[in-house]
């Protein structure tokens, strides 16, 4: 086995136990903090994969600037605090089954090799500009410039509905 290797399966079993975390996290400070931890991962997956730029963009993006406003709206909304939601009848049986097909999807991918895999071999070469600031530019403002405005739109949206759902209304 080789370092890189190792280095993946360790932070394979980090990030999934992060995102196990934040998920079964009871506090959502907590659970956004379990988040950054995941998103650090996933930054070291892309140094592995050697592309520093995304690795930063992750860190910085993600950990920093989005982070930053999901604990500012949990802060703002006190939704730490919060008590325990009710669950109607039907949703912890939708829940399950949604659950179990999603697990059998994944069975049936790693078993039958559905998936689409490819296997890099000895001889395969990245192209240096992998993961470059000049070819992310060029890929995410020609290719991907609508999902990249829609981004930016929801988040904006975002921040709006925070404010109108703290604004307190004066009489």
């Amino acid at each position: 086995m080789t370092v890189q290797l190792i280095l993946f399966f360790i932070l394979a079993i980090v990030a999934v136990l992060t995102a196990v975390g934040m998920l079964v996290s009871k506090n959502a400070v907590y659970a956004a903090l379990y988040l950054i931890l995941n998103f650090a991962a996933v930054a070291v997956f892309y140094l592995l994969l050697n592309a520093p730029f995304l690795a930063v963009a992750q860190v910085t993006v993600y950990a920093g600037a989005i982070m930053v406003l999901f604990l500012f709206v949990i802060m703002l909304l006190g939704a730490e605090k919060l008590g325990q939601s009710q669950v109607q009848a039907w949703q912890r049986p939708l829940a399950i089954g949604l659950g179990l097909i999603l697990a059998a999807e994944m069975v049936y991918i790693l078993v039958s090799g559905a998936g689409g895999l490819v296997v890099a071999s000895q001889g395969t070469t990245i192209n240096p500009d992998f993961g470059s600031p000049a070819n992310v530019g060029m890929e995410l403002f020609t290719k991907y410039l609508l999902p990249f405005e829609v981004t930016s739109v929801l988040l904006l949206v975002a921040i709006v509905g925070a404010i109108v759902m703290t604004r307190v209304e004066k009489k």
